[in-house]
Formats: structure tokens, C-alpha cells, sequence
């Protein structure tokens, strides 16, 4: 078998080509992917080369862990899935490239149970499923947010999953390009903020910066909560956060459960993905793609469209 894939060859080098795949085995599916997304977070280091440590990691490598589109084939357990419209978080029968996370390819071999069925219909927006189920984890942990650091695709999942269970949290940003699309929550500069009080406090920009100024602005007992990805040392100065006895609470990835649950809000109209893909092109400008997702910040989410490439 062979599919085409998004190769990371080296930092800052991406092309599209073909690789081997281990053919399936009689618990894994075969999927045809419509559509697969660029991470801003763990493919920008990556992509730069600035990714930490990670278990699977090293070059070259097909990224990606959010495509989405249809089983096509099945081993022996799976047959009844054909057919099925379906995320895909990745896969790592890749012959001549590692799969971290293995999302971006034409084709995709993985077990049946990292699969999961979608409602159809939501189109190139099923790519954003995956952090969706990262905000939805980041939650699950704790207070619902009063704060939310960064109005990027995370931090704008935050907050309408806030605002769906009743709450009206404040956001911040600080690029012009960001600060519109929010509803039923407010977006201000950090410095436009004179509030203090803060109890829950998440940060979804990916700063490792970030603790002494989220710190400043919390209330007594406040949590931080850091759902973005860091690629340098956190720090911060002990005796301000001590006098606010301040907690910090690392979120890390999605489960199949927080998959599940926001497959379902989506399904019920709970949680839109509505106007976050800002970006679509086809797999085969992949080299050029990455450099500008990274580097334009009005783009909040690139998509590749694996659709009649041949």
C-alpha cells in the first residue's frame, strides 16, 4: 500500500510524497481523508525544529492528528465501518517516515478503535474536532474560566464551551487581527484590563511568558491553568504567586472520552466550529502553506484538501 503524505524532511523543509503503509490488519481501517489540518501549536516546533523531547519524534516525519474523511477499507473486525464519515487522529503505519502524529496524509491505516464516527455535513470544519476535545480536557479539570489568555482557535474554544455552560469569561488578546469574532464573551488588550481578581485563569496562547502577568491578576486561591504547548522553561517570581496562594494545572492531551463529548455537543448544536477555518488549500501547496500559517496571524486555521489530488 501507498498513500500521499506531508513529510517534514528536516525544520523548516516540507514536501509532499509517497510512502509505504503497512497494509491493515484485521483490526484497523483504511480511511480516505477529505481533509486534514495544520497545528499553531506542536507543528509550528516541529516545523521549526524547536519541538521538545517526545517520545516518536525525529525527522523525517508525517504530522498532523486531525483529518477527517472515509473508511474505505476494513480488516475483518472493522468491515461494518465502511462507509462511515470519520476523525482520525493520526496513524503510524508509515513506511520510510515516523507517523507523529501521522494526520496529514491521503490515506491513513489505523485501528478501528482510534476512530471515530462523525455527524456528516460538517466538512472541512471536522479538522478543529481534535482541539476542541483539547479545551473540552482542559475543563474537565477545574472551574470554568473567567480568564482566557489568547483569542486563537483554542482560546476561542474555550470560551464558547464557557459561554454554552453559562459563563461569560474575558479574553485576552494582543494582535489587532484577533480581537474580532467573539460572541457572548468580551476580547480586550491586557492592558485595557484593570481587573484583579481572576480565579480561573487559562492560557491558550502558548507564552511561556505568561505566569507573572497571569499571576498579577488573579484573586486569592486562583488557578492557572496552561493548555497551550511550550517549547521554552516556564518560570515565575515565587513571592507574588505565594502571597496569592496561586495553583497551576498543566492540561495535557485529549482522551477518546473528550473526543466523544465534543463530537456529541457538536452534533447537538452545543458547540459551533463555525468561522474558524479561515484558510483552505490544496495538499500539494504544503510547501508553502506551513510558512504562512505560521507566520500570518490572520490565519487561524490552514486545511489541506486531500480531495482529487491524484
Amino acid at each position: 500500500m501507498e498513500t500521499l503524505a506531508v513529510v517534514v524532511e528536516e525544520p523548516g523543509r516540507v514536501a509532499l510524497r509517497r510512502l509505504g503503509m503497512t497494509p491493515p490488519d484485521a483490526d484497523d481501517l483504511v480511511v480516505a481523508v477529505d481533509f486534514s489540518g495544520i497545528s499553531m501549536g506542536t507543528e509550528k516546533l516541529m516545523f521549526n525544529g524547536s519541538m521538545p523531547a517526545f517520545p516518536g519524534m525525529g525527522y523525517p516525519l508525517v504530522p498532523g492528528y486531525e483529518a477527517v474523511g472515509r473508511v474505505v477499507d476494513a480488516g475483518a473486525n472493522g468491515r461494518s465501518r465502511i462507509g462511515e464519515t470519520v476523525f482520525v487522529p493520526g496513524s503510524s503505519k508509515f513506511i520510510g517516515a515516523r507517523g507523529l502524529f501521522g494526520g496529514s496524509a491521503q490515506q491513513l491505516v489505523t485501528g478501528t478503535s482510534r476512530v471515530l464516527g462523525i455527524p456528516d455535513g460538517l466538512g472541512e470544519s471536522a479538522v478543529l474536532l481534535s482541539l476542541a476535545a483539547t479545551a473540552r480536557h482542559a475543563l474537565a479539570g477545574g472551574a470554568l474560566p473567567d480568564l482566557i489568555i489568547g483569542h486563537g482557535v483554542l482560546g476561542r474554544l474555550l470560551a464558547r464551551m464557557a459561554v454554552a455552560e453559562g459563563r461569560s469569561p474575558t479574553v485576552w488578546e494582543i494582535n489587532d487581527q484577533r480581537m474580532s469574532g467573539a460572541e457572548g464573551y468580551s476580547v480586550v488588550r491586557p492592558e485595557a484590563d484593570d481587573r484583579r481578581d481572576y480565579r480561573s485563569l487559562y492560557d491558550a496562547s502558548g507564552d511561556a511568558g505568561i505566569l507573572d502577568p497571569a499571576v498579577a491578576r488573579m484573586g486569592h486561591g486562583g488557578e492557572i491553568v496552561l493548555a497551550g504547548f511550550y517549547s521554552t522553561p516556564l518560570s515565575f517570581n515565587f513571592a507574588p504567586a505565594f502571597r496569592r496562594e496561586a495553583r497551576i494545572r498543566i492540561a495535557t492531551e485529549f482522551l477518546p472520552d473528550d473526543l466523544a463529548a465534543v463530537i456529541a455537543m457538536v452534533g447537538s448544536g452545543r458547540l459551533s466550529l463555525d468561522g474558524l477555518v479561515t484558510n483552505r488549500v490544496s495538499a500539494s501547496e504544503a510547501a508553502t502553506a506551513y510558512p504562512q500559517a505560521f507566520s500570518d496571524p490572520a490565519c487561524l486555521k490552514m486545511v489541506f484538501d486531500w480531495r482529487n489530488i491524484a
